[in-house]
């Protein structure tokens, strides 16, 4: 089995949503990445990243959206470019996994009519209730009308525990990681923005864009389980590791 980092976007947004104390002024960038799980059952994505239409037509597509975080990356750094660099066509696509239904999780489903996907049963309600919009679900994003297979606990993908779904409620309801376990590599806890930068999880304090508080407290202390028991801890958007990690075709096994 093989696991590819995927560039699938790159924002810019204010480091006060994120870093408590930081002045309101200061910006930060984050990465947006997809996670290419390559098992001999299928091909699995973990997220999709950003329409590539929000390169330049963030404020048509998002909305109010587009000022909160603005996309920073050229269309070849969005998710299909990265798919094409490791060999693979959206149709090669078996599963994806969308660890929640934010557009910079989600933007790309639609390229993926192969594919099955999978969400945490609270974070298709989540998507489906009045009103969700303002908690950021953009229906133009994540519902193309493809069947969507719902999650209600943890989930082992392919019967044999090599990639484990994990739930990890609090940025929204319905949360979701996966827990990849290599031969040579070791695991790896893919926490989405469950742990959207290391300093959240060290410090164990909540960026202001969580859902609920006592949720997210709670999935921190899980994923520092799972770390104390091998796991490295791949966040959401932290720039420091992104920058460390190995990625498109240079991947882990």
């Amino acid at each position: 089995m093989k696991l590819n980092f995927l560039p699938a976007g790159r924002l810019r947004m204010k480091k006060s949503i994120y870093v408590a104390g930081a002045d309101r002024s200061e910006m930060i960038d984050l990465p947006v990445s997809s996670a290419l799980i390559r098992h001999k059952q299928g091909n699995v994505l973990f997220d999709t990243g950003c329409h590539p239409s929000v390169v330049d037509h963030a404020e048509e597509r998002w909305g109010s959206l587009a000022k909160v975080m603005k996309p920073l990356m050229s269309a070849n750094e969005t998710l299909l470019p990265s798919l094409a660099c490791v060999g693979l066509e959206p149709d090669d696509i078996d599963v994806i996994v969308n660890s929640h239904f934010h557009p910079d999780h989600c933007g790309c489903n639609q390229f993926f009519r192969k594919a099955t996907i999978l969400a945490h049963a609270k974070e298709i309600d989540a998507a489906n209730a009045q009103g969700s919009e303002a908690a950021g679900y953009l229906r133009a994003d994540w519902d193309y009308g493809q069947p969507i297979e719902p999650v209600h606990g943890e989930k082992d993908l392919f019967g044999d525990a090599s990639v484990v779904l994990v739930p990890l409620p609090g940025h929204t309801p319905g949360s979701l990681g996966a827990l990849v376990s290599l031969d040579r590599d070791g695991q790896f806890l893919l926490a989405s923005d469950a742990v959207s930068l290391r300093q959240n999880l060290d410090a164990d304090t909540a960026p202001r864009n969580t859902w609920n508080l006592e949720e997210q407290l709670k999935t921190f202390a899980e994923v520092r389980r799972i770390e104390n028991a091998g796991a490295a801890v791949i966040c959401g958007h932290d720039d420091r590791q992104w920058q460390g990690l190995r990625k498109g075709i240079d991947g882990y096994e």
